[in-house]
């Protein structure tokens, strides 16, 4: 048994012969950033080897570590084997701040929670009537105390301690008891749990306001960056699956600390918490086995809603506390899908609407007058600042937009800082603009130094293309003024923010399966893009991206620009609503029936269309 040190920290952690070191971390629950789950291909999780004897680097660590870094003692620590004591030092930038969207449109409704309150004034047990608390209680409320649940008869005795008992209500059923009036305590928690973030929100279910909002990067991020990694995480390794979904309610447990503090309220008078997320977050938040989804036919163990005790899955609420999942389609269309259908309305339209949710998968619903068709597509972890080579998320020193002109390229960066990398939207927009201006061809091929310098249009862009050991990159000027924020200065130490060939076709890839899933689900419903009334964007990152960079790189058509509507954070509004209303339950459990998926590998020719929506110009069907 060998022993880890951690720099600046004191605890020691054991660990056994032959273990690689990433391992190591995960047993001992130290979070480092894995997008790929360990398998050495996104080159994320790296540390710096202080002191001990490791393997000698990895062909794949030789691939995404500079020498500069090698020599540093930078190693990727899924592919570090130590054979003895180890100090290291984590580089993880955890303490950055992320931004993660928490608001969107939201259409009305009725309010009508599930969760009630009435409180009654107890008679007391006496020498006369001889009746027992159970007794007196049922007398009082007029209903038995419920069987399956004999923890309300240990309540019993701190109840009469009062004068007033408050009976906790869902729907008609009695699900609690609490001494005393606590009427002007009855709280809820609206959830989306997505891959990538996560948002919690604190809502009255008295009055519907919604108090405020935590956030936070979901910690499963350190065992796989997309579903399917997390799924073959809780697959090959030993306890992966219990790993997984202690991490997101831990996650939860302390955003709930969070937020109840700063608005002072008890975690105890949260009554019900509704989660809206894809089918692989839903399995593993209730610790169900996911593998059936990464294999096909991919088929969900659940779909349907979910309705159950909180404390059976270690949520730290009141003890009568419940929880309720929202329904969900298949393995690649989920609750959070539904809710966003739910919010836009698509269902009620007489229109042609398409709905788009872009992440690490692109999930989108055509309407067509009130008919649902859904479809999903793998747009890779690019669009999230993933699989980039300076790629980071959201965060402080991100670069999130870009414009070329004048033969400068000008950024725009999280925290106005000097650039530490470049996340999803900076990524489009970059791609958008090296498009636009000429520096790379329709096929996506970095165009040569000297063919730009021989082109009397483009020559003053040469400056910004290299060529080294035979990988043309773009390198990104961190010289330019940004609106509305300070000049960021030139830094020698500041990192050499560039794009590579291998970035660019990441984003291909990303953009040619979303533009393929449009045109197949089109055709599917018999449309085309002249047909579409409205083209509606969800989600965290869709949010972020411009209309310029959706359809200057392709992603969406350029008949589309007037018809595109952003409603933020739909997921969340359709846990909120499931929260305050038990009517639009029922309402997204009966539209969640009536969605029918397509799956693209079953389309006749759909690899040539994929193929034809690769380029970075506008395709004709």
């Amino acid at each position: 048994m060998y022993v880890l040190t951690i720099v600046s920290q004191e605890h020691p952690y054991p660990f056994a012969k032959g273990t690689s070191l990433l391992e190591i971390l995960q047993d001992h629950g130290l979070m480092i950033e894995s997008p790929c789950g360990g398998k050495g291909t996104c080159g994320k999780c790296k540390v710096a080897i202080i002191h001990g004897a490791v393997n000698p680097p990895t062909d794949e660590e030789v691939n995404h570590l500079t020498d500069e870094e090698l020599l540093q003692g930078i190693r990727l620590s899924c592919a570090v084997t130590p054979s003895g004591d180890l100090t290291v030092k984590l580089l993880d930038d955890a303490h950055h701040k992320h931004a993660i969207l928490t608001d969107g449109y939201m259409p009305g409704f009725d309010m009508d929670p599930l969760i009630s309150k009435q409180v009654f004034d107890l008679i007391l047990p006496t020498l006369e009537n001889n009746l027992s608390y159970q007794a007196l209680i049922e007398d009082l409320l007029g209903s038995p105390l419920p069987a399956n649940d004999p923890s309300l008869l240990g309540r019993l005795p701190e109840i009469f301690k009062a004068d007033q008992v408050t009976g906790i209500y869902g729907g008609d059923d009695l699900i609690g008891l609490e001494p005393g009036d606590t009427r002007g305590q009855l709280y809820g928690l609206a959830v989306d749990i997505g891959t990538t973030t996560v948002v919690l929100s604190l809502i009255d279910l008295t009055t519907g306001r919604e108090l405020g909002s935590e956030t936070a990067i979901n910690p499963q991020k350190d065992h796989g960056l997309d579903v399917l990694s997390r799924i073959d995480f809780a697959r090959r390794k030993a306890r992966g699956l219990p790993l997984l979904q202690r991490a997101i309610v831990d996650c939860l447990n302390q955003l709930t600390q969070a937020v109840c503090h700063h608005y002072h309220v008890s975690t105890e008078h949260i009554y019900e918490i509704t989660v809206a997320a894809n089918a692989t977050m839903m399995h593993l938040l209730l610790g169900v086995d996911p593998t059936s989804m990464g294999r096909a036919p991919f088929a969900t163990v659940f779909s349907k809603q979910q309705d159950l005790p909180a404390s059976t899955i270690g949520l730290a609420l009141s003890p009568f506390a419940r929880v309720y999942c929202l329904p969900g389609v298949s393995s690649y269309i989920g609750a959070d899908i539904v809710a966003g259908v739910m919010v836009s309305q698509l269902k009620e339209t007489h229109d042609n609407v398409l709905f788009i949710d872009i992440g690490t998968n692109c999930e989108m619903v055509l309407s067509k007058a009130g008919g649902l068709s859904s479809c999903s597509c793998a747009a890779g972890p690019a669009l999230e600042g993933m699989n980039i080579s300076c790629g980071m998320r959201a965060s402080e020193g991100a670069i999130e937009g870009v414009k070329i002109s004048d033969n400068a390229i000008h950024l725009t960066v999280i925290g106005g800082t000097a650039p530490t990398g470049i996340c999803g939207s900076g990524i489009l927009e970059t791609i958008s603009e090296i498009s636009k201006v000429g520096l790379i061809a329709k096929t996506g091929r970095i165009k040569k130094k000297k063919d730009l310098e021989s082109d009397e249009r483009l020559k003053g862009l040469a400056q910004f293309v290299t060529d080294t050991d035979g990988k043309r990159k773009i390198i990104m000027d961190s010289t330019a003024k940004q609106e509305g924020k300070r000049k960021i200065p030139m830094d020698s130490t500041a990192k050499q923010i560039t794009i590579t060939q291998g970035d660019i076709r990441q984003v291909q890839l990303a953009k040619g399966a979303i533009l393929s899933g449009v045109y197949a689900l089109l055709e599917l419903m018999a449309l085309t893009m002249d047909d579409l009334d409205e083209v509606i964007i969800a989600g965290q990152f869709g949010t972020h991206l411009s209309v310029d960079s959706l359809i200057g790189v392709g992603i969406l058509s350029g008949e589309l620009r007037d018809k595109i509507r952003y409603i933020g954070n739909a997921s969340k509004t359709g846990a909120l609503m499931c929260l305050l209303s038990g009517q639009t339950r029922q309402t997204m459990e009966k539209t969640a029936k009536g969605i029918r998926y397509f799956e693209l590998s079953t389309k006749d020719g759909y690899e040539r269309l994929f193929t034809r929506c690769l380029t970075f110009s506008q395709i004709s069907k």
